[in-house]
């Protein structure tokens, strides 16, 4: 939930940053991730959509406009890292951003070194913690995150906004990489 709250939270900013409509960018962001498909499953891929599916079914419960609900769906659908899907609108792209950037920073250190934790993988090579010498493997290290995914996604950003505060967030992760080098 506090995942939710913080995509939420810098939805509403980057919608209002960008003049994306809230009706379509409030939803999407709460119920982006209202389907858990497990990182290692092979499903991982079609989570996105299926969060996409399962929220329509939820909004149309509740009465809310049919005429939002493909633009509501293409934003679910499109956030995902994964899935590779397109974002068409600047909706989708304000929630694609704001999922990412939960990814980076302060919070996404603590993420990716919680997860690399409860997946069982090591904190870094003791070989090579950086990678220098071999192409990094993410399955095995959590620093090794750092290099397969989260230090591009800064250049993934679809909005000004986005862009700005990712590359802000990805400066304080090569930050910590250079304070962990030095420490080691």
């Amino acid at each position: 939930m506090a995942h939710l709250a913080r995509v939420v939270a810098t939805a509403a900013r980057l919608s209002a940053e960008e003049g994306a409509e809230p009706d379509i960018v409030m939803p999407a962001a709460w119920l982006h991730d209202c389907v858990h498909v497990p990182v290692t499953s092979p499903d991982r891929p079609r989570a996105s959509l299926m969060a996409g599916d399962a929220a329509i079914a939820l909004l149309a419960d509740l009465g809310y406009p049919v005429a939002l609900h493909d633009r509501i769906h293409h934003a679910i659908a499109a956030h995902s890292f994964s899935a590779r899907i397109a974002p068409l609108s600047i909706e989708a792209r304000v929630v694609q951003d704001a999922d990412r950037l939960d990814a980076l920073g302060a919070v996404g250190v603590a993420r990716c070194l919680m997860l690399g934790g409860q997946l069982g993988r090591t904190l870094y090579d003791s070989n090579d913690p950086f990678a220098e010498r071999r192409t990094p493997n993410d399955r095995v290290s959590s620093i090794d995150h750092f290099y397969t995914k989260l230090l591009t996604l800064a250049a993934t950003m679809q909005t000004a906004s986005g862009r700005r505060e990712g590359q802000r967030r990805t400066a304080f992760m090569v930050a910590y990489l250079d304070q962990l080098r030095s420490e080691l």
